[in-house]
């Protein structure tokens, strides 16, 4: 089985800082990811930091839109 994610980015220069900030919202939710296999993580705690990646990202693009 291949390590490689099938998600493509639409930015693909954004790749890298992506992975990095996927690594660090983990790392402040207290999930051990890790690079390559992360099968023994839970659907819950995975999806937890795709959610709350999704939040930061939104509440940055607020506060660049409302100028501050």
């Amino acid at each position: 089985m291949s390590s490689k994610s099938s998600n493509t980015a639409a930015v693909p220069e954004a790749k890298g800082a992506l992975d990095k900030f996927k690594y660090e919202v983990a790392n402040e939710l207290g999930v051990p990811l890790t690079d390559g296999y992360n099968g023994n993580l839970t659907s819950k705690q995975n999806g937890s930091v795709g959610g709350y990646m999704v939040r930061k990202m939104i509440e940055a693009q607020e506060r660049q839109m409302a100028g501050k």
